[in-house]
C-alpha cells in the first residue's frame, strides 16, 4: 500500500510537471480515435444493413419448402421482434379466356417490415408522383397486380382476377416491393393477397410447390440473437437469410466497407502504438536521476518496478477512460452528421467500444512501457555521481518483442478478419526490420558525407550521427506513422475508385431474361428503333450438377445449408471466347482461341468454395436429359456489384450450342424512359423483364454513404500521425535544450542553431518519406489483393507525396516543437548540470 501511495503522488507530480503531457496527449487521442471509429463503424454498419435489409422487406427470413413449426414465430416474439408471414407458389391467373402464369404472394399484417410497398389506383399513371405508400396489405376479397400482369391481361381497377377457386378484385397496382428481385427467381407476373383469402383459392394441397417465409425485424443484437437460436433448430428444406445472403453485391458493398472500417481501426493502433513507444521512451529518460537516487536510498529492483507498474497502469486508465470519453463525445457529433446521410433512426452505442477502448489502452501503453521499466529498475546508484551513465538495455530486444506480440494480438483483434490482420502484422513488422536496417546503413552513408558540407547541413549530419540510434527510431516510427496515412490513402482511393467503376451512373438496370434465337434481330431493331444502345446479349444454357469426378452428389451430402440449395437447383450455363472485364481468374488459366470445342469449364471461385469443387475437377451437367463432362481449368472472381450479366459456370464455344439455348442481356433505362418497358413487353409478351432498378439505387447510396465514412474516419488517422509526429519530436527535446545552452554560449546564434536542426529535421523527414512511399505501395498492394479484393493501380505520386509530406512536414513540426528549446536561457539550463 505504501508503494501505491508513492506511486500515485510520483504521478500527480510529474503531471504538475508536465512530465505526462506527451504520453497522455498521444494515449487520449489514440483511444479517443479508435472508439470513435468503432462507435462510428457499429453504427455505420448497422445503418447500412438496415438499408440493404429495406430491399429484403425484413432484418431475417426464415425460407421453408414446408409449413413452418410455430416455434420460430414464438421464438422471435419473445425476443420482441416484429414478426409477419408471406406464402409464395406459382398458379395460374385468369381473366375471362385469357390466363398466366404468375407468382401468387398471401401475406399477413405487417408486411413488410423493412423498407416500403408503393402502389398507385390510377392504372393509367405509374410515375412517382402518382404512387403512394401502402399502408396496409389488400384487404380480405381484393388482389394487387404488378405492371406485367396488368399489360399481359388488359386489367383496370376493379376487374375480376380468378386466382385458384376464388376471384378477387384488382384494386391496386404496386409500383414498388421491398423484397422483389432478390436473386433471379421473381421473374413472372405477380399477384398480391391477403393471407385470409388463401383457404378460399383451394391452391394450398398436399404436393404444392409453396415456399413458406417468416419474416422478423428488430434491434440488429436480438436479430442475431434469434438468427443463432434459429440456425440450431432448422430442419431439412429450411434456411435463414439476410440481405447478405440473398444479393451478392449488397454483400460485397457492405463486406468491403467493414474490412474499410477495420482497416482504419487497425492504422490508429499502430500510430497509438509509435506515439507511445516514443512517448514512454523519452519518459524513462527524464527519470533516470530519480531512480539512481532511489537507489541509493535502498529501493530494491521489485519495489522499483512495482512502483512504476502502478504508476503506468494508473496513468493508463484514466488516459484511457478520458480517450474513451472523447470517442463518445465524438461519435455523439458524428451521429447527427450521419442522420442526414441516412434514412434510419441510429440505436444508442453499446458499451463494447469503451471497453475494447480501455483494453487497448492498457495493452499498447504497457506493452511499449514494460520494456524501459524493467531497464530502469537496473540503473545504478553510480549515476548520482556519474551523469553520463545511461539506462541498461539489457531488456530491451525482448521487451520490444513483447510490445510487437500484443500490437500482433490487438491486429488480430480489431480486424475481425485473419486475413486482413496477418497482412496488416506481416506488413509492419517487416517494415519495421527493413526501415531499421536502411534507416542505419542510409544513416551510416550520409555521416560520412559529413566532410564534404557546410554550414548548418554540417552540423545537422553531426547531430544525427550524435544520436544514431535515437535517429533510427525517429525515423522508423515517422516513416511507419505516414506509411499508414499513405497506405490508407491509397486503399481508399482504389475502393472508391473501384466501386465507381464498377456501378457507374448509366449501369444496367433491367434485365431481359428468355430471348429466344429468332427473336435477337427485332429485338436489336427494337433499341435501334427507341435510340438505345444495343446491349450484348449472352447464351444460357440451364443444366444441373450431377457428378464430381464422377461421382454422384445429392443434397444431403452437405452440411452447409447454401451448398444444399446449389446442388439442388440448376446452373446457368454460358460459354465466351473472351471474360468479361468484371472478372478475374484467381486460379487457373482461361482458353485460348484455338481451344473451341475443348470440355473445359471456368467456375466463380466462391461457388466452387461452397460446392467444395477445386481446379482439375471433371464435373458433370445434365442438360435437358443430356449430360457432358467438362473440366474445371480456371477460377474466377465475379465482380457481383457490377450489376452486369454475370454467371457461375463458363465454357468455351462449341461446347453447349447443340442444348437448348435462350439469351439474356441487361441494359441501362433512364427513369424518364420507363414506358419503353411497357412497350417492349407488349412487342415480346415472352421476355421476362427483371427490373433492379431500385437495387441500383440502394447499392449507390450504400457505396455513397460508405465513401462519405471513410473521408470522415481517415480524419481521426490525420490527427492519430499528427501525435506520432509531435512525440517524436518531443522525444529529443531534452537534449536539443542542453545542446542549445552550450552552444549559445559558445557563442553560436538562434538562426544557426535554427538552421542546424532544420537540416536534420530535413534529413529524417525525407527518409521517413521514402519510408513511408515504400511501405504504403507494398501495403497497399497487399492488402487490396489480399483482403479487400481491389485491383491494384500503381500510383507514381505517392513517392513525391511521401517525401514532401515527410520533409515538409517533419522539418516544419521540428521547428515548432524546438522553439523552447532556443528561448530557455542557457544560464537555467547550465545551472541544472
Amino acid at each position: 500500500m505504501n508503494i501505491f501511495k508513492l506511486s500515485f503522488r510520483m504521478l500527480r507530480r510529474d503531471w504538475r510537471a508536465g512530465e505526462l503531457r506527451v504520453l497522455t496527449f498521444a494515449l487520449v487521442i489514440a483511444i479517443g480515435g479508435m472508439t470513435t471509429v468503432g462507435f462510428f463503424a457499429d453504427r455505420v454498419q448497422l445503418a447500412l444493413s438496415r438499408q440493404g435489409n429495406q430491399l429484403l422487406g425484413a432484418d431475417l427470413i426464415v425460407f421453408s419448402d414446408h409449413p413452418l413449426a410455430p416455434r420460430y414465430a414464438d421464438e422471435a416474439k419473445r425476443l420482441g421482434l416484429a414478426v409477419s408471414t408471406a406464402l409464395k407458389f406459382p398458379s395460374m391467373t385468369g381473366k375471362g379466356e385469357s390466363n398466366l402464369l404468375t407468382e401468387i404472394k398471401a401475406v399477413t399484417a405487417g408486411y413488410p417490415l423493412r423498407g416500403t410497398l408503393r402502389i398507385t389506383e390510377d392504372f393509367s399513371n405509374v410515375s412517382p408522383e402518382a404512387t403512394r405508400v401502402a399502408n396496409a396489405i389488400p384487404a380480405p376479397g381484393s388482389a394487387w397486380v404488378d405492371e406485367k400482369l396488368m399489360v399481359r391481361l388488359d386489367l383496370h381497377r376493379g376487374d375480376k382476377i380468378e386466382v385458384g377457386a376464388v376471384h378477387l378484385t384488382v384494386d391496386a397496382l404496386i409500383t414498388q416491393e421491398p423484397d422483389y428481385s432478390i436473386g433471379f427467381l421473381n421473374l413472372r407476373p405477380r399477384v398480391l393477397i391477403n393471407a385470409a383469402d388463401l383457404p378460399a383459392t383451394k391452391l394450398v394441397q398436399e404436393g404444392s410447390r409453396i415456399g413458406y417465409r417468416l419474416l422478423v425485424s428488430g434491434e440488429s443484437g436480438d436479430v442475431e440473437n434469434f438468427r443463432r437460436w434459429a440456425q440450431s433448430h432448422l430442419m431439412l428444406g429450411e434456411r435463414i437469410e439476410g440481405i447478405r445472403d440473398a444479393r451478392p453485391e449488397i454483400k460485397a458493398a457492405l463486406e468491403r466497407a467493414e474490412k474499410f472500417l477495420s482497416l482504419a481501426a487497425l492504422a490508429s493502433v499502430v500510430l497509438a502504438a509509435a506515439a507511445v513507444a516514443l512517448a514512454v521512451r523519452r519518459f524513462t529518460q527524464r527519470h533516470l536521476d530519480g531512480c539512481a537516487v532511489m537507489r541509493c536510498l535502498g529501493a530494491s529492483q521489485g519495489s522499483m518496478l512495482r512502483l512504476y507498474l502502478y504508476h503506468f497502469i494508473t496513468l493508463g486508465l484514466i488516459a484511457s477512460g478520458a480517450g474513451c470519453l472523447l470517442g463518445f463525445v465524438s461519435q455523439e457529433a458524428l451521429t447527427f452528421w450521419l442522420s442526414g446521410l441516412v434514412e434510419a433512426e441510429l440505436p444508442w452505442p453499446s458499451i463494447w467500444p469503451a471497453v475494447h477502448g480501455l483494453l487497448t489502452g492498457m495493452v499498447l501503453l504497457l506493452g511499449f512501457a514494460l520494456p524501459p521499466l524493467l531497464n530502469l529498475r537496473s540503473v545504478p546508484a553510480l549515476r548520482v555521481l556519474r551523469r553520463d551513465i545511461g539506462m541498461p538495455n539489457t531488456f530491451s530486444i525482448t521487451g520490444y518483442a513483447l510490445g510487437l506480440a500484443a500490437l500482433s494480438i490487438l491486429f488480430l483483434w480489431k480486424a475481425g478478419d485473419v486475413r486482413l490482420g496477418v497482412s496488416v502484422i506481416g506488413g509492419f513488422v517487416a517494415a519495421i526490420a527493413v526501415f531499421g536496417l536502411i534507416g542505419w546503413l542510409l544513416l551510416k552513408a550520409l555521416t560520412h558525407m559529413r566532410g564534404h558540407t557546410a554550414g548548418a547541413w554540417r552540423y545537422g549530419l553531426a547531430s544525427i550521427r550524435r544520436r544514431a540510434t535515437s535517429s533510427v527510431v525517429q525515423a522508423v516510427a515517422l516513416g511507419l506513422g505516414l506509411m499508414a496515412m499513405l497506405a490508407l490513402t491509397l486503399i481508399r482511393d482504389d475502393l472508391l475508385q473501384d466501386w465507381r467503376t464498377s456501378l457507374p451512373p448509366d449501369a444496367p438496370n433491367h434485365f431481359l431474361i428468355n430471348i429466344q434465337e429468332d427473336q435477337l434481330q427485332p429485338l436489336a431493331a427494337f433499341f435501334s428503333q427507341h435510340n438505345m444502345e444495343r446491349p450484348p446479349v449472352f447464351p444460357m444454357v440451364r443444366g444441373r450438377l450431377t457428378e464430381i469426378n464422377g461421382k454422384s452428389i445429392a443434397s444431403g451430402e452437405y452440411a452447409d445449408i447454401r451448398a444444399k440449395r446449389l446442388v439442388e437447383r440448376e446452373f446457368n450455363l454460358s460459354w465466351a471466347d473472351e471474360m468479361q472485364s468484371d472478372n478475374q481468374i484467381v486460379s487457373g488459366h482461361w482458353w485460348k482461341k484455338g481451344d473451341s470445342g475443348k470440355a473445359e469449364l471456368s467456375m466463380e471461385e466462391d461457388i466452387a468454395k461452397t460446392i467444395g469443387i477445386k481446379l482439375g475437377d471433371r464435373l458433370t451437367y445434365d442438360v435437358a436429359g443430356s449430360v457432358f463432362s467438362a473440366k474445371v481449368t480456371s477460377l474466377r472472381k465475379v465482380n457481383w456489384d457490377s450489376f452486369r450479366v454475370n454467371f457461375f459456370v463458363v465454357t468455351p464455344p462449341g461446347v453447349l450450342e447443340k442444348y437448348p439455348v435462350s439469351y439474356i442481356t441487361s441494359f441501362h433505362l433512364p427513369s424518364q424512359q420507363i414506358e419503353v418497358t411497357n412497350q417492349l413487353i407488349k412487342a415480346f409478351p415472352n421476355l421476362l423483364v427483371l427490373d433492379v432498378a431500385n437495387i441500383i439505387s440502394q447499392v449507390q447510396k450504400v457505396i455513397e454513404q460508405v465513401t462519405k465514412a471513410i473521408e470522415f474516419v481517415f480524419l481521426f488517422t490525420l490527427l492519430a500521425g499528427l501525435t506520432v509526429l509531435y512525440a517524436a519530436i518531443v522525444s529529443t527535446q531534452d537534449e536539443r535544450i542542453h545542446e542549445a545552452a552550450i552552444f549559445r554560449t559558445l557563442g553560436a546564434k538562434r538562426r544557426q542553431l535554427a538552421g542546424a536542426w532544420a537540416a536534420e529535421f530535413a534529413i529524417l523527414g525525407g527518409l521517413a518519406g521514402l519510408f513511408a512511399a515504400a511501405g504504403a505501395n507494398a501495403l497497399g498492394y497487399v492488402v487490396g489483393e489480399y483482403a479487400l479484393n481491389l485491383s491494384y493501380t500503381f500510383n507514381p505520386w505517392i513517392w513525391l507525396t511521401g517525401l514532401f509530406a515527410g520533409i515538409v512536414g517533419v522539418t516544419a513540426a521540428g521547428l515548432m516543437g524546438t522553439r523552447s528549446a532556443l528561448s530557455t536561457p542557457p544560464l537555467m539550463t547550465l545551472r541544472k548540470v
